[in-house]
């Protein structure tokens, strides 16, 4: 692909009832349903197309977009196959063993990396768990690396995916892997209105995206005209 040329855009699933992800085409000719590996955060992992290729919307957020790496093999889908195995196995063996041992946590979801080097499990919970026991028996019975992550509910919506207020993909399940502090104050200082059901996501805490702009209203409030120099 040629630098001048519009760079399109896919989204990718790597879960059923899981986020939705943007990554660019590359020079590969893709269509739904389709199969890549990608690298992710969290390494490289299998994903399925789900959306018709599309050029890059000017208001789209600036953000760092990565390239599918490449098609996915017959050997890949039977991996990624074998994965999801264990991790439904996982899943339930967890939940038992949380039941028979009083664990105070609601585990959410399960996932194996796609090269088998860790079995990570996702949790909630409101107060401080000891699992270390529980993590034994994950162990001896998986034979794979565990790791116990607790999650909040602006993780859980990234997690499950869904729309906005603003009729799009949530932010957290396309792009954000950080929860930077929100404030009503940012609301305030941007006219908007106060009422909860607007300015709170669907994960029921403050919209991410009043961050965004707070920063040039703000500028804004000092000049109004945008003009910060001098006269």
């Amino acid at each position: 692909m040629s630098k001048d040329s519009p760079k399109k855009i896919i989204n990718i699933s790597f879960r059923k009832d899981g986020g939705i992800y943007e990554f660019y085409t590359g020079n590969f000719v893709l269509n739904e349903g389709d199969k890549v590996i990608v690298e992710t955060r969290k390494g490289i992992e299998l994903g399925s197309v789900c959306s018709k290729p599309r050029l890059r919307d000017a208001s789209m957020p600036d953000r760092p977009i990565k390239t599918i790496f490449r098609l996915a093999t017959a050997e890949d889908i039977e991996k990624k196959e074998k994965n999801e195995k264990i991790e439904a196995e996982a899943m339930q063996f967890c939940k038992e063993q949380i039941d028979s041992n009083k664990v105070p946590m609601n585990l959410i979801s399960v996932e194996l990396s796609f090269d088998m080097s860790r079995l990570i499990f996702f949790y909630i919970s409101n107060i401080r768990v000891d699992f270390r026991e529980l993590v034994k028996e994950l162990v001896q019975k998986f034979n794979i690396h565990v790791e116990m992550k607790q999650i909040g509910t602006r993780d859980l919506a990234g997690m499950l995916g869904g729309i906005g207020h603003c009729g799009r993909q949530l932010c957290c399940s396309l792009f954000l892997s950080n929860f930077d502090p929100i404030t009503i104050r940012m609301a305030k200082e941007q006219d908007l209105s106060l009422n909860p059901d607007k300015i709170s996501g669907i994960c029921g805490r403050l919209m991410c995206c009043l961050a965004y702009e707070h920063d040039t209203h703000s500028e804004m409030k000092k000049d109004p005209r945008g003009n910060n120099e001098s006269k």
